[in-house]
């Protein structure tokens, strides 16, 4: 049967449905496909789930820390089945609002099943053969399964399926050092477990500048996580109930043993069965769908958003997508990808939060800079709630003083680099800041002190 739209999203994940909904509010008629959950891997095996658990190993860290701050618990005992029923009432509670507020939406008409191209204007669903003059493509990503030797021998974990457990491991190797690797290594450690992490490169967190690894690193050392980089072959094998990952390519070299394994090392779009070829979509050899500025792909009226589209991979960049085609399409906007500033948070604790460049992009493209920074052991804020570890890095153009980027890693990272993201978007040399009061006891009082302290940067 076929059945003609305005326009097709393909995908609930962040994107789909508030695109879905405002194509909607402007008359259109409009299809969306869905295969299996609203919500995305962010509501269901990502943000969502993830920070509910972290917080809930934050309650545990503090419970057996608690001394330090005269506060004495005889013993702690964490029950995963509990810490997941927790989570996944919070799930559900966003994934069923989201359908339900949808499936209610005028104009909107829900399909459930997997989407496949017959021409660059159709798209078979099971049964269903769907047509429109738009296409929203927001299919989003799962786990990289990596061709490790002796991965297929084993049973491993990714982040969707640790999610599931009920007992806490009892070794926990991490393979990957990268934002969700190191999240859920922190998380599983605070819970009970022994975790090891194992990564490729040189230090955690390799997309960071060094001095912010460093932090990580010190900070994992501090709760018994053991660390193992510069693991240029890693295999697997099975030992009886222990599955043993090896580091080096020689046999002999050195092991780590352990209860469960979970693969980090990345994810993958979802476009292998979108028949992007009868469409004539360009793709990478990855599989990620090419975009212009403004998210259209090389076939005339559909585009790509979120993390499908390899423009980076988190849930604030994917909404940002939805605003900019919306914008486009529906206000007469002009808006492009290359005005977004980059901004990102590893939501480990103490959390880490970068906007613009890292002091080695600025080093690297030779630009004449400023740097500032101040580490949390002045910051009153984390004095007083034990929480030292980190720094506050800012870097401003020697010449304009427009703020360049930042890091900071430390308690309330996360939320403090937001009124330097909103300097950045206005596009304000740093005495806006400077001459900013703000609140104390906060670290984001800190800023602009210390943004008093810029020298040059060597």
């Amino acid at each position: 049967m076929e059945q003609r739209f305005d326009s097709i999203v393909v995908g609930a994940g962040q994107a789909g449905p508030f695109l879905a909904a405002r194509l909607a509010s402007s008359g259109r008629n409009v299809a969306v496909v869905e295969r299996k959950l609203f919500g995305g891997t962010c509501v269901n095996a990502g943000c969502t789930p993830t920070k509910a658990m972290v917080a809930s190993a934050r309650a545990a860290y503090a419970a057996r820390t608690g001394s330090g701050f005269g506060v004495h618990v005889d013993s702690v005992r964490v029950d995963l089945r509990e810490v997941k029923a927790r989570a996944q009432k919070i799930v559900l509670q966003s994934r069923n609002g989201q359908e339900e507020w949808l499936r209610k939406t005028a104009n909107v008409t829900i399909f459930k099943g997997t989407a496949g191209f017959e021409s660059p204007r159709t798209l078979r669903v099971g049964d269903e053969v769907l047509e429109a003059a738009e296409v929203f493509l927001n299919v989003g990503a799962r786990p990289v399964i990596p061709q490790m030797p002796g991965v297929d021998s084993i049973e491993y974990l990714t982040s969707t399926s640790i999610l599931e457990l009920e007992e806490t491991p009892t070794h926990l190797v991490v393979i990957g050092g990268g934002y969700v690797g190191l999240e859920i290594a922190q998380m599983f450690r605070r819970f009970g477990s022994r975790v090891t992490i194992v990564e490729r490169n040189a230090r955690l967190a390799p997309q960071e500048d060094k001095d912010a690894s460093q932090v990580i690193h010190d900070v994992f050392k501090a709760e018994e996580i053991e660390i193992r980089t510069g693991a240029n072959c890693i295999h697997f094998e099975k030992q009886g109930s222990e599955l043993l990952a090896g580091l080096e390519c020689n046999e002999a070299a050195p092991h780590v043993v352990g209860s469960h394994v979970l693969l980090a090392v990345g994810r993958r779009p979802n476009t292998d069965d979108l028949n992007l070829q009868a469409a004539g979509i360009a793709a990478d050899e990855r599989g990620f769908i090419s975009v212009d500025d403004q998210l259209r792909t090389s076939a005339e009226g559909v585009y790509a958003l979120g993390d499908c589209n390899g423009q980076s991979a988190f849930t604030h960049t994917s909404y940002n997508d939805y605003e900019i085609v919306a914008d486009n399409l529906l206000s007469g906007a002009s808006r492009r990808l290359s005005d977004r500033i980059p901004v990102h948070a590893l939501f480990i604790d103490p959390p880490l939060a970068h906007v613009g460049m890292t002091e080695g992009e600025v080093r690297k493209r030779g630009r004449a800079a400023l740097v500032a920074m101040r580490p949390m052991t002045r910051v009153s804020r984390a004095i007083e709630k034990g929480e030292t570890f980190g720094f506050i890095k800012i870097l401003v153009d020697a010449e304009t003083h427009q703020i360049l980027g930042a890091t900071i890693v430390g308690t309330g990272a996360d939320e403090a680099i937001h009124c330097i993201v909103t300097a950045m978007y206005a596009k304000q040399p740093d005495w806006l800041l400077t001459h900013s009061m703000h609140i104390h006891p906060t670290v984001a009082e800190l800023i602009p002190t210390t943004l008093g302290e810029l020298k040059p940067l060597v």
